[in-house]
């Protein structure tokens, strides 16, 4: 009889498969695999052309060439929002994948969890994010590059834009595993985002509950110095992070059994160093889970604080006492006094001055104007409260803002100013002075005509209109429009010459709209003088 023997192999302890180290690499090839995806996906490929699209024709000509940084950072937040949409729902989609095509039972078998596969497709976020940041930082870069490009801008305000497409994408992902349906999941989060929107528009500036909301654009009527705009801009970025953070690893939580769980063997000993692992990675998560809940309502609380009492003393103190926080330069016997954002803005402004002074020709060679900027800042970033108009003689009010419009409303003061000698005096305009005033500032522009128009509340060119101001507007009547079109069409050198041989009496407060009328060559306008009468 032959005794047959069997041998037992045990394969060598080093070969085992490394189940943590192996699950963590399937992780990260299965987020690269979703990245591509999500990247690649319809809705995203939209979103991203519209976002970049829309980016690039408003950046050419935004601000007039002459933008503000503290402004230009929060014009990066509004639009992501839709590439963000986009990613919510792709990510969506891509999470209840298996359920759609009935394979989620195979991925019993493989190395990674549930909550494994959240994670993954939880970092396939980070692409689409990391490309709105550069989308981001090229167009403030693009602003910051434009020769008339001042002030300062916030990194805070620069990080709303990305952080809320990975707020939305970490809901994306939680909707995903609270609701099976992805018809159940995509009107759900179509309302949540509806009501972001209603949310955000019932508030105004004042309001602090606002900031709970991903983006606080306010809107600017006028550009403040950085420093008085009053924005928790740090504290929403955290607050942001702490809230995509939170979402991420609820959404973690929330994934199936097996969280935290390490893949091992089928004995005793694997199985309690299984339950040890799904033990140790619930405490993790549970805490990472608490301590990002802290961030958000540290963030929370500290961005609903409201506008600091120094930032509102400093509003005050440049409303009203501006002269003592400027620095001052002067060119050609004119002073120019800006905030010390604007010292390099002298220069556009003394292009003007020169040019209004120029029309006037000797009959203002005697003048020394102070250019003097302001701004209204007590009422916050969305009022439009009118400056008062100063009332120290040849002293010229500017504004924060240049470019398009603001040259021709900036003229429209200098030479205000220098036919009336003060400011104060200036908006009260009405009679044949106001003639003199519109053609010094308009007269030595590349289109007059266009200018006209520009400052103008109705954009017209005939007719009685107001027009803008930094201080008080002034109003111009249907006589002095149709005077101020017949001197527009002359030759400049011709009627600079007969304003300047008639300065004394086209400057006098007692000149009627006819009497400006004959002095310069023209005939008496057809239309009534509504301030004669």
């Amino acid at each position: 009889m032959t005794t047959t023997t069997t041998a037992t192999v045990t394969p060598p302890e080093e070969t085992a498969p490394t189940g943590p180290r192996a699950s963590w690499a399937a992780v990260l090839a299965l987020a690269g695999f979703e990245a591509r995806i999500l990247l690649t996906r319809l809705p995203v490929l939209l979103a991203f052309a519209v976002y970049i699209g829309w980016t690039v024709w408003r950046t050419r000509t935004s601000y007039e060439g002459f933008p503000a940084l503290q402004d230009a950072d929060r014009a990066t937040q509004t639009a992501p929002l839709l590439v963000g949409l986009a990613v919510l729902l792709s990510v969506n989609q891509a999470v209840l994948r298996a359920r759609r095509y009935d394979t989620e039972r195979h991925f019993a078998v493989l190395v990674l969890p549930p909550w494994r596969r959240t994670v993954a497709h939880l970092l396939s976020l980070v692409p689409a994010v990391l490309l709105v940041a550069v989308c981001v930082g090229g167009q403030f870069g693009w602003e910051a590059l434009k020769p008339g490009a001042l002030g300062n801008g916030s990194p805070g305000e620069l990080l709303a834009g990305p952080l809320s497409v990975l707020l939305l994408g970490a809901l994306g992902v939680l909707f995903a595993r609270l609701f099976a349906s992805a018809f159940a999941a995509a009107p759900l989060l179509l309302v949540v985002l509806l009501f972001f929107s209603l949310f955000t528009a019932m508030f105004q500036e004042g309001d602090a509950t606002r900031w709970l909301m991903p983006v606080v654009d306010d809107y600017s009527i006028r550009t403040l110095p950085s420093e008085l705009l009053g924005r928790p801009a740090a504290w929403h970025a955290l607050y942001l992070a702490g809230l995509a953070l939170s979402v991420a690893l609820a959404a973690v939580l929330v994934s199936g059994e097996g969280a935290g769980a390490r893949p091992g063997s089928g004995s005793v000993s694997g199985t309690g160093r299984a339950l040890r692992g799904r033990f140790v990675g619930n405490r993790g998560v549970h805490a990472g889970f608490a301590g990002a809940v802290a961030l958000t309502l540290l963030g929370a609380v500290m961005q609903t604080g409201g506008v600091p009492a120094e930032t509102e003393k400093a509003r005050t103190r440049y409303s009203t006492a501006p002269q003592e926080l400027q620095q001052c330069v002067e060119r050609d016997g004119t002073t120019y006094c800006a905030f010390p954002e604007w010292t390099s803005r002298a220069d556009d402004w003394a292009e003007v001055v020169d040019r209004v002074n120029s029309l006037a020709g000797d009959a203002v060679q005697d003048r020394s104007l102070v250019v003097r900027q302001r701004v209204e800042a007590r009422y916050g970033l969305t009022t439009d409260a009118a400056m008062d108009p100063l009332t120290a003689p040849n002293q010229v009010s500017v504004g924060t803002m240049w470019g398009g419009n603001r040259v021709p409303e900036f003229a429209v003061a200098v030479a205000g100013v220098l036919v009336t000698g003060k400011e104060a005096v200036a908006g009260t305009l009405c009679d044949g002075r106001l003639v003199t005033v519109m053609w010094l500032a308009l007269a030595g522009g590349s289109d007059p005509m266009s200018d006209l128009r520009d400052i103008r509340v109705d954009d017209s060119t005939s007719g009685s209109a107001v027009v803008v101001s930094q201080t008080e507007p002034l109003s111009m009547t249907a006589a002095h429009t149709e005077l101020v079109r017949e001197l527009l069409d002359r030759p400049r050198e011709e009627i600079g010459a007969k304003v300047t041989a008639h300065w004394a009496e086209l400057t006098t407060p007692e000149v009627t709209t006819d009497r400006t009328a004959q002095l310069l060559g023209l005939d008496a306008p057809e239309e009534a003088d509504e301030c004669q009468e």
